[in-house]
């Protein structure tokens, strides 16, 4: 819808109709047309049109969805909120997260507060000065696991840059209470780089997780730009470091697309993911959660992702998940299953 339709004089005999496009809530259109003017007293003028920069991309129709919310969703929103937990399926903004509880009945567990300290340019979670440790946090966590009797628990953390162990003491903790409650439940845990530090990452490898997940993020051109703090490099050594200390434990590793990299970056990576013994990769769709934040340069078509998805599992992953609402705990239950199937073959 077009606004704010004025004439300027040009000549004698023409005028020119130019329409500007409104600015309101950030739209801003493709085109701006000159239409032709006919007045009583003026001859006729040309129709031009002019093509103006579209700053905002318009989501596809294959990144629509329909939200469910029946009991399982519902009642998992209560369990979560009387037990004073966070997930990232609410404070990234997920866009499964009505799949995941309301149908599959999973959830990704953030421990260590719900405030992180770095301020990466594509993450939703709130950022700042972290509160104290909840040490009972473990505890709960557990006790939330064994009530929803979830078969695969995914557990991560926000960023604390903040504690001298990037919070592995209270994320180990949180594992083992996981297992004492729900000794059947496979657990796959999600953390940041830690700092880069040897000893804890270690005290996390330690409590023997059943798939050990660190995200990418993005190719190495774009990653100061996008992550904050965190290096491409550290995030390699780190998924490294975990196959050396547990070489029988499946590491993963996911890379939004959209942010304005090209194919050939996206494979670089997948071939440095393989290069550091990467097991499992996730490839989906960047969506901007905000206008603070990087917006999306292209929105991949679903063909697109079954071609990356192709190329990976052709390169040598044991598995991949590729489409435009995949993130890194997408299906983690099946990608677990598989894992331990794979090794059991192998043993």
């Amino acid at each position: 819808m077009f606004t704010n339709l004025y004439y300027v004089k040009v000549t004698k005999d023409k005028y020119l109709s130019f329409l500007s496009g409104s600015r309101r809530q950030g739209r801003i259109h493709r085109y701006v047309r000159i239409f032709v003017a006919k007045l009583d007293y003026y001859p006729r003028v040309e129709l031009m049109e002019l093509a103006k920069k579209d700053e905002h991309l318009r989501k596809p129709e294959w990144l629509k969805i329909k939200l469910n919310t029946n009991e399982n969703y519902t009642g998992l929103k209560k369990l979560m909120r009387e037990n004073n937990l966070h997930t990232v399926c609410e404070e990234a903004k997920c866009p499964n997260i009505h799949e995941c509880w309301a149908v599959r009945r999973t959830a990704t567990f953030m421990i260590l507060g719900s405030v992180c300290t770095r301020a990466c340019r594509f993450c939703a979670v709130k950022t700042g000065l972290p509160t104290e440790l909840d040490l009972n946090e473990p505890e709960r966590v557990a006790d939330s696991v064994s009530i929803m009797n979830l078969k695969h628990a995914v557990i991560t953390a926000v960023a604390r840059d903040d504690l001298k162990d990037g919070g592995a003491g209270v994320f180990a903790e949180t594992v083992r209470a996981v297992r004492r409650k729900s000794p059947f439940t496979t657990i796959e845990v999600l953390p940041s780089d830690m700092g880069g530090d040897y000893d804890n990452l270690k005290t996390l490898m330690d409590t023997r997780p059943d798939i050990l997940n660190h995200n990418i993020e993005t190719v190495r051109r774009l990653t100061p730009r996008v992550r904050a703090r965190a290096t491409y490099d550290r995030s390699l050594e780190f998924l490294r470091r975990a196959k050396e200390m547990q070489p029988d434990i499946p590491t993963k590793s996911s890379i939004m697309v959209g942010l304005g990299e090209t194919k050939e970056e996206i494979i670089e990576t997948m071939d440095d993911l393989l290069a550091n013994n990467v097991d499992i990769m996730a490839i989906g769709q960047y969506l901007q959660p905000s206008k603070k934040h990087l917006k999306v340069q292209k929105y991949y078509h679903p063909d697109e992702f079954a071609e990356l998805k192709q190329i990976a599992m052709e390169k040598g992953f044991s598995h991949c998940e590729a489409g435009p609402l995949v993130r890194s705990s997408y299906h983690a239950d099946e990608q677990v299953n598989e894992a331990s199937k794979k090794r059991q073959a192998q043993a």
